[in-house]
């Protein structure tokens, strides 16, 4: 029996209150205790179920609490429990998501002609992003996987030029990424890559001009987790197209399939190696488990710094000694091993910044948010001296220390801020960042976020939804934003969420530089541990 110690409060609680409902008798309802404590714990660390050996499944059959997917709190399928409304996330996607791979469209002759066009079909080598293309063109499901500089969204661009000119110039193609920032990238990206290509005047008009975040796609509802959007209430989208997919839940991602009009397409793009979502499940590395037909991984690379590239390469493949190497090395000056003086380094890069931020009302809001975006520390846990808590901490005693007009714990010019909770009525959401600066209109100091369209939205401090400081975040915060350089944090000692994964996307949110903090025997430890969700989507599709 595994001790309460092992279990939160909420796990305790929520597995008391369910145990004295449970009709079972005392030694079972012991054990029943134990395993809805950690299936509480399981979902609170991402998975969307919990496995189970024959033995604990026939004890959980003797209580009307559990079935097999009828109206229970509990639900028992292929050996894994479930809290009733994630079996119904899950297996309704799976349902979903079976139909929409299923589609296929005949190819025109038009359309080969058009991939000749766009893609050099000159090597004798298979060139993925025109295979991504043509599967984009034939299937009702399209998944492209792939690491930074291998072209995905200039590939995304090709894809929708040829949905346009060989299907149909009126098609309705809507752009979206889970945050604000992994949608204003999309936004940019995709649009630059149109500029470098010649169309006629009837395809440019048709172009998607915005990406939007997957909330505003839905259309969030004030003070409700459910969309205006939904299967009574389809979008009008004919395709559409979301980046960053890896960071999608399992929630959210059944809401967006159910939100599809009848004969659209999707084409989810992201890359399989990075962290899952913050919340319940692993879709995107699901269904390319479930789904080869429908994915393509580009592997080739063509922009990203190759520094980074090795190292990135190196800890995907979970290789101590190259990893070691690279950081150790002087082959590879931008990737470097840091040691304890992490904090002097980080506060005089943030230093830098609030020089910045001081001129701010020269610069503009928009340079002040680039000063930001050049150096960022991601930390894999919230609390201790590693943490982001504490790095936050340090940084601004540091700079209060240089005669900066920084209050830690309070309100200051060039605050940067976290959100960590969705507040739909202002149009907030769990990630999206923003600067503390004085407004020069009327000198009160507001919290400025950068929106899709390039536009800011201010907020008084007091209206803020609950956040915190944000020159240290985690590298699961991180995700869907770029940095020019980094500086990864680890902890001292062995952690539960050191994997691999976490690693491999704290090395890849950065364009220029890379730095690590960490011991050896740490390092060693995470590149062994890939990140395991459990999940029962793609045995469902």
């Amino acid at each position: 029996m595994v001790s309460e110690t092992d279990f939160s409060l909420f796990d305790s609680h929520f597995a008391g209150f369910l145990a004295a409902r449970s009709g079972l008798s005392s030694g079972d309802k012991e054990q029943f205790f134990d395993l809805i404590a950690a299936l509480s714990r399981s979902m609170s660390a991402g998975h969307s179920c919990h496995p189970l050996s024959a033995d604990e499944c026939a004890l959980l059959k003797k209580t009307t609490l559990v079935s097999n997917g009828s109206n229970t709190p509990l639900v028992i399928y292929n050996s894994h429990l479930y809290l009733h409304r994630y079996f119904l996330y899950e297996s309704r996607l799976a349902r979903q998501i079976k139909r929409l791979a299923a589609v296929s469209y005949e190819p025109n002759v038009e359309s080969g002609e058009l991939l000749d066009l766009y893609f050099d079909s000159s090597s004798a080598m298979v060139d993925w992003q025109k295979r991504s293309a043509a599967v984009a063109l034939e299937k009702g499901l399209t998944i492209i996987s792939g690491g930074p500089g291998t072209g995905k969204t200039t590939t995304v661009a090709k894809i929708i030029i040829l949905l346009l000119q060989a299907i149909d110039s009126s098609l309705r193609i809507g752009l979206a990424a889970p945050t604000g920032k992994a949608a204003m990238r999309l936004q940019l990206s995709v649009g630059s890559s149109f500029e470098t290509i010649s169309l006629p005047e009837e395809i440019r008009s048709a172009l998607p001009g915005e990406a939007k975040t997957l909330h505003r796609l839905l259309g969030a509802r004030r003070n409700s987790p459910r969309f205006n959007h939904n299967g009574d209430n389809p979008m009008s989208w004919d395709v559409v197209i979301v980046d960053e997919a890896s960071m999608i839940d399992l929630a959210l991602m059944s809401k967006l399939v159910d939100a599809l009009k009848p004969g659209s397409r999707l084409i989810l793009v992201g890359d399989k190696d990075q962290l899952s979502s913050v919340e319940s499940g692993s879709v995107l590395a699901d269904c390319i488990k479930s789904l080869p037909e429908n994915t393509v991984t580009l592997r080739e690379t063509f922009r990203f710094d190759r520094g980074i590239q090795r190292l990135a390469a190196a800890v995907n493949a979970g290789d101590f000694d190259r990893t070691y190497a690279l950081l150790e090395g002087e082959t590879t000056p931008n990737v470097t091993l840091m040691d304890d003086r992490f904090s002097r380094y980080a506060g005089e890069r943030y230093k830098t910044y609030m020089e910045k931020v001081s001129m701010v009302h020269n610069l503009g809001i928009k340079a002040v948010f680039a000063a930001l975006a050049d150096f960022q520390v991601l930390s894999s846990v919230h609390r201790g001296e590693r943490g982001v808590e504490g790095i936050n901490r340090n940084i601004e005693f540091y700079l209060a220390e240089k005669g900066i007009a920084c209050r830690p714990g309070g309100w200051y010019e060039g605050r940067p801020v976290l959100v960590t909770r969705n507040e739909y009525s202002l149009g907030l959401f769990n990630g999206d960042i923003g600067i503390c600066i004085s407004d020069p209109r009327d000198h009160r100091l507001k919290v400025w976020f950068e929106k899709e369209d390039g536009g800011f939205h201010t907020f008084l401090p007091y209206r803020l939804p609950e956040c915190e400081t944000a020159f240290a975040i985690t590298v699961h915060k991180s995700q869907g934003s770029e940095f020019n350089e980094v500086l990864v944090v680890l902890p001292t000692e062995d952690n539960r969420v050191l994997c691999r994964e976490l690693l491999y996307t704290a090395v890849t949110r950065a364009r220029k530089q890379v730095g690590i903090v960490v011991e050896e025997s740490v390092l060693a430890i995470g590149l062994s541990r890939r990140m395991q969700r459990f999940s029962g989507l793609a045995g469902q599709i």
